[in-house]
């Protein structure tokens, strides 16, 4: 009977009571921890990812890039980074979180952006709202397009901007019946009063693959559209408090 390696130690607590558990995908033997629980393979071939490379792909996730490119420019595994994309994602707060109290005459702009899941007859919207000002985007939801939709991009709006914001927005009927009318202006593109709106929808496009119209980086699960979505308008929010 052939004798169990002497280096079987666990990583993390450094305990000597460790038992075989399986082997890995390329045949080396996996143990376990009885002690902590670890598994882990003795002299691995892959090398812990570091937090380096993990901020690295922190950034990545904000760019045109599909996870595919991001496991390329890495070099980490394909396995490895779909479970730790998949974990930060499910962390993102579907919230939109404004830092600080917003000054003088409040005006937001909003609009909704086409976009799909799996296939294209299977439509999502995307409503924003961003502040004039500030160029942040103040409320967000991810739904369909009738007025429920358009009554959720309202709510989701801060406390403040409920109250007392003028509104611009496009022709869509669903926008009459939710936004007060006092505080509403229906306007064409071509007044230019909802410029800044329809910018932030094409750098939508631009910095998020699974928004391009013709792409192989679409969204196969809706769970996982509305966490990248949200991933990036955090993002975005964050880039404009650093500026």
């Amino acid at each position: 009977m052939c004798e169990e390696p002497s280096e079987r130690v666990c990583p993390t607590c450094s305990s000597e009571q460790v038992i075989k558990n399986g082997s890995v995908h390329n045949g080396k033997p996996k143990y376990q921890c009885k002690s902590c629980g670890r598994q882990f393979v003795i002299n691995p071939t892959n090398s812990p990812v570091s937090e380096e490379i993990q901020q690295l792909i922190d950034r990545l996730l904000l760019e045109r890039i599909s996870l595919r490119g991001i496991a390329r420019v890495t070099q980490v595994s394909w396995s490895w980074l779909q479970d730790y994309v998949n974990q930060k994602l499910a962390r993102i707060p579907r919230q939109v979180k404004i830092s600080g109290k917003p000054l003088g005459k409040l005006v937001i702009e909003c609009d909704e952006m086409w976009s799909f899941v799996e296939r294209k007859n299977n439509q999502v919207y995307i409503w924003l709202a961003i502040d004039r000002n500030s160029r942040k985007i103040v409320g967000c939801y991810i739904g369909d397009r009738t007025r429920k939709s358009a009554y959720k991009l309202w709510a989701s709006l801060p406390e403040i901007y409920q109250q007392s914001a003028f509104a611009y927005t496009d022709f869509w009927q669903a926008y009459r019946t939710v936004i007060p009318p006092k505080r509403h202006r229906v306007v064409g593109k071509e007044i230019g009063l909802t410029n800044h709106i329809e910018r932030l929808n094409n750098t939508f496009r631009q910095r998020v693959s699974r928004l391009v119209r013709e792409s192989l980086s679409f969204s196969k699960k809706l769970n996982n559209h509305y966490r990248a979505i949200w991933y990036f308008v955090h993002g975005y929010n964050a880039e404009l408090d650093r500026i």
